[in-house]
């Protein structure tokens, strides 16, 4: 999964290379942004992986002969539920979308949404990369899919928080509010619809509406 994630970053930083010892004015500018772009992918993956890791020895110490027959736990049936998630296209589409590169990571989680309409998380996605680049009223068509799916609360407390987003965008600050309350009747662990909620009491702030989607991976 993570392959084509790092190939695109290799292919950025050998960009980075070549072009920045020449560079001037924007080009170089847009390059230094490329390059901490990089940087806090690089930082975040280890930071992830060292938390991984920490889960993993914790199992390790525990007794995992369960027999093989034994039932799966819900977590595990999520997870085989959503064969989506192992297609090659998916896992492209997460690293255009890390990237920032939402052109083609709309290209390619359009191609899993054709085979697994009911996918709610590639939707999520696909809306979130849809809003970065202004384009309300496709995300808007694929949030409205995902609450009438089988998602998860939480997934359903994050699309709502996002639709509240756009509603605060609107200057319709009522709805918003509305919208974020019921984000977290959905799932009340959710730290961005209380921060937007404040945003929005003060008219003042930025929204946030992607900081917990490392969440759901």
């Amino acid at each position: 999964m993570f392959q084509h994630v790092f190939a695109e970053m290799n292919d950025m930083l050998d960009e980075i290379i070549k072009r920045y010892p020449s560079a001037e004015g924007l080009n170089k500018q847009e390059l230094l942004q490329k390059w901490n772009l990089l940087k806090r992918m690089s930082d975040g993956m280890i930071d992830e992986w060292l938390m991984f890791e920490e889960k993993m020895s914790q199992v390790r110490e525990q007794e995992m002969d369960k027999p093989a027959s034994a039932s799966l736990e819900p977590e595990q049936e999520a997870v085989t539920a959503l064969p989506e998630l192992y297609l090659e296209c998916f896992s492209r589409g997460q690293g255009y979308f890390k990237l920032q590169m939402y052109p083609q990571a709309i290209m390619q989680f359009s191609r899993v949404v054709t085979d697994y309409p009911e996918s709610a998380l590639t939707r999520f996605y696909l809306a979130l990369a849809h809003l970065h680049l202004e384009q309300t009223s496709e995300a808007g068509i694929h949030l409205q899919r995902i609450m009438h799916l089988n998602g998860s609360p939480r997934l359903k407390g994050l699309v709502c928080n996002v639709l509240g987003c756009i509603e605060a965008k609107l200057a319709n600050l009522d709805g918003a509010c509305s919208l974020f309350a019921q984000a977290l009747q959905y799932d009340p662990t959710l730290t961005e619809p209380l921060y937007n909620m404040e945003a929005c009491r003060l008219n003042n702030g930025q929204l946030q509406y992607a900081n917990q989607l490392t969440a759901l991976n």
